[in-house]
């Protein structure tokens, strides 16, 4: 009767290991949607269109070095640290399209979530950053 006892009990604990760690990877699924409150991402086909048709800005939030290395065409360089301040200086582009380049997908976020939260309409994410754009071998200038 113990071993029976003990039998249940480890099916049980099994049961709750096997519906804790269910939990768990469907949150860490989720985070990237969680954790981008909203921030939209596009692909670089999406990004030409609003830069081509609808004159997007394209805010470019990576550091000093890596915007000197090569950016795109007319593109304004904010360093994502700097955002907080300096989000005045693109004010009159509130409720145009925004496309925020970066390298990695945090600095972009943060930036594009201060940009919303000072009442831009119209942030969107380069899904894959800058490297995206170069894999599609799209122009980059550097001066």
């Amino acid at each position: 009767m113990e071993s029976l006892f003990q039998d249940h009990f480890l099916l049980r604990l099994e049961n709750l290991l096997f519906v804790i760690t269910a939990v768990i990877s469907g949150l860490l699924l989720l985070w990237p949607l969680i954790s981008q409150r909203g921030i939209k991402e596009i692909d670089t086909r999406v990004a030409i269109q609003l830069i081509n048709h609808q004159d997007a800005l394209v805010l470019d939030v990576r550091d000093d070095s890596e915007f000197a290395a090569g950016h795109l065409p007319n593109s304004k360089h904010i360093p994502s640290q700097k955002m907080e301040e300096r989000w005045v200086e693109i004010q009159k582009f509130k409720d145009k399209p925004i496309v925020v380049i970066y390298r990695g997908g945090i600095r972009s976020n943060q930036a594009s979530i201060i940009l919303k939260k000072n009442g831009f309409t119209q942030v969107v994410n380069l899904m894959g950053g800058i490297d995206s754009w170069k894999r599609a071998n799209l122009p980059l200038v550097k001066r």
